[in-house]
């Protein structure tokens, strides 16, 4: 008997091993598995958390680069502003993807005026190990006490207090002008869908009253 616990004591153990050893390469696999079909082009369900178009945009309860931020204006362009909320760069495999392809397209928003940030619940720790390893330089701010999702209205409730995913937002996005009133959002109800970053530049002109040809 003894010896049967001896040797699964062991087995159990090189198990727990190999998943060590795998865990690292499988959070570098799992996001380019998860890049299959989930962008889309535009907004076509009725989810729709957050604050209301034409409204203005809340204050905010966020850390940037070790400082408390409560508005948008250091990150605005000269013609409005994409407030990107998102799950997780840490662990959410479609949030770094979407991330990864809004740098791709930022000169683009930077030539139409629309400034960037983006938002997530991790601790800006664990944001600095994503932006620094995928040379991101669209801002990222860190609502790691939640008050900032509360105040949007997009905090997602299915998580309690204590959970591993609580604090999370519903990802999407949310488009400021330059007076902070609300004028466009992207939210789809599908976490693992998101607005691709060409249609959300071309939802996001329109929604500022851009020239799109700009």
């Amino acid at each position: 008997m003894k010896g049967t616990l001896k040797i699964l004591s062991i087995l159990l153990l090189l198990a727990m091993a190999i998943m060590y050893l795998i865990r690292e390469p499988f959070k570098e696999t799992a996001p380019a598995h998860a890049k299959q079909d989930m962008f889309v082009d535009g907004d076509t369900d009725d989810f729709d958390p957050g604050p209301a178009v034409g409204s203005q945009f809340p204050g905010l309860q966020a850390i940037y680069q070790g400082r408390k931020v409560t508005l948008l204006n250091e990150f605005s362009g000269k013609n409005g502003t994409v407030f990107i909320a998102n799950r997780s760069y840490d662990w959410c495999p479609y949030c770094k993807h979407q991330m990864i392809q809004l740098q791709e397209t930022k000169a683009a928003y930077d030539a139409a005026g629309i400034g960037m940030v983006a938002i997530t619940y991790d601790d800006p720790a664990l944001q600095k190990l994503f932006t620094d390893k995928f040379n991101i330089t669209i801002p990222v701010l860190s609502d790691i006490d939640v008050l900032s999702f509360k105040t949007l209205g997009i905090l997602n409730e299915e998580y309690m207090a204590g959970e591993f995913q609580y604090g999370i937002p519903h990802p999407g996005m949310i488009v400021v002008d330059p007076q902070g009133t609300v004028v466009g959002k992207l939210f789809l109800e599908a976490f693992s869908s998101r607005v691709d970053s060409t249609a959300a530049l071309a939802f996001a002109s329109s929604a500022l009253g851009l020239d799109p040809l700009r």
